[in-house]
């Protein structure tokens, strides 16, 4: 029997973000997040998200022991958009899929008590947090940003009537040189349009450009399956969380004549390796396996990039991929992990095959009506 309780106190929420790394204890491929970042999302104190979403959170029980968990989430402002639909994540479960089903269950109904159609996910708050269920790729190493879980999950979402919504692809490319074809639209885009591809190599000089960096993800996005627009909040919030890990010469930012940022590229040396090493904590020695990835990164994440849409389709990417390019070849960096993209964002993932590469990870996004 599967008892389900919702998650009422910090003791309860560090159980529920403890789960996962019980759970994938044995698992090599597993990156554990950092405990700290887990509570920060999940609290409704510290995630501005919570200006327009409501979430609970709840734990599976078989004879007094911890089996799963999961995370229900309305996301309001996105609804507007997209429709009445009730968000899961942080689901994660034992090899039973009447604990999947049983919180998946749970979910379903609290969206239902809230007039919500349809439950979609794994998502989060919003785009910044983990996304997609692993469907291909389990023998490889996840980002930090990315989701991992067992093969059986799938199946058992197949079993309970969840189907496809949309898929992530992420690729896995060789960086021996920028491509010719890269390189050459590059020149030919800057000078035709008057842009500049602003490199940093202080923090400092990177942070005045976020806002408006982020302003244009938002009008990149807008459009993209399920996108919540990020408020000033969350943006803040996101920067003073994220760009603390962020090596600044892996940073790109494209300004027109006017210094509007009209694209960007932001990547950073992998820490999946460190987080495992650090399991989850900070100190006391988990900060300096972090700091040395930081400082002599062995393959690069590329985590977030966009071009305005006034932009779109003129071969702008090509500024900031030649430029982080190349700042991945001058510090000897020979692999790079594409963030995951919407397998129907066509023109984005089209890019990659100027590249060696290979397919590293396939997610998806289920839904069901309810």
């Amino acid at each position: 029997m599967v008892e389900i309780k919702e998650v009422k106190n910090r003791k309860d929420l560090k159980n529920f973000i403890r789960f996962a790394n019980k759970l994938y204890k044995d698992c090599p491929q597993y990156v554990p997040p950092l405990e700290f970042d887990e509570l920060n999302t999940l609290s409704k104190e510290k995630n501005p998200a919570f200006e327009h979403c409501e979430a609970k959170y709840w734990l599976a029980y078989q004879n007094g022991e911890i089996v799963g968990r999961i995370a229900g989430i309305i996301n309001r402002a996105a609804n507007k958009k997209w429709g009445e639909k009730v968000r899961f994540g942080w689901f994660d479960f034992i090899e039973d899929i009447t604990v999947a089903k049983a919180l998946l269950q749970t979910v379903e109904e609290w969206g239902k008590a809230n007039g919500m159609q349809i439950i979609q996910g794994p998502l989060g708050f919003n785009d910044m947090d983990r996304e997609g269920m692993l469907v291909e790729g389990f023998e490889n190493e996840p980002t930090i940003a990315s989701i991992y879980n067992y093969p059986y999950y799938i199946h058992y979402m197949e079993e309970l009537g969840y189907i496809k919504a949309e898929d992530w692809l992420q690729y896995k490319i060789q960086l021996k040189a920028i491509p010719e074809k890269i390189n050459r639209v590059s020149k030919m885009i800057a000078e035709k349009y008057n842009l500049r591809a602003m490199t940093f190599s202080k923090k400092s000089e990177l942070k005045k450009y976020a806002r408006p960096l982020f302003h244009t993800l938002n009008a990149a996005f807008s459009n993209l399956y399920g996108y919540s627009e990020l408020t000033d909040k969350e943006i803040d919030s996101i920067v003073s969380s994220y760009f603390t890990f962020i090596d600044p010469k892996y940073v790109c930012i494209v300004l027109d004549e006017k210094d509007d940022v009209v694209a960007f590229g932001i990547s950073m040396g992998s820490l999946s390796a460190a987080y495992k090493k650090a399991n989850g904590k900070l100190f006391p020695f988990g900060f300096i396996h972090i700091l040395r990835a930081i400082n002599h990164p062995e393959k690069i994440d590329l985590y977030l990039n966009g071009v305005h849409p006034d932009w779109q389709k003129r071969g702008i990417h090509a500024l900031y991929y030649t430029a982080m390019t190349q700042a991945y070849i001058d510090n000897h960096i020979p692999i790079a992990i594409t963030n995951p993209q919407l397998e129907s964002n066509i023109n984005a993932v089209h890019i990659w095959s100027n590249y060696e590469n290979e397919l590293y990870c396939r997610r998806r996004c289920y839904e069901k009506n309810i």
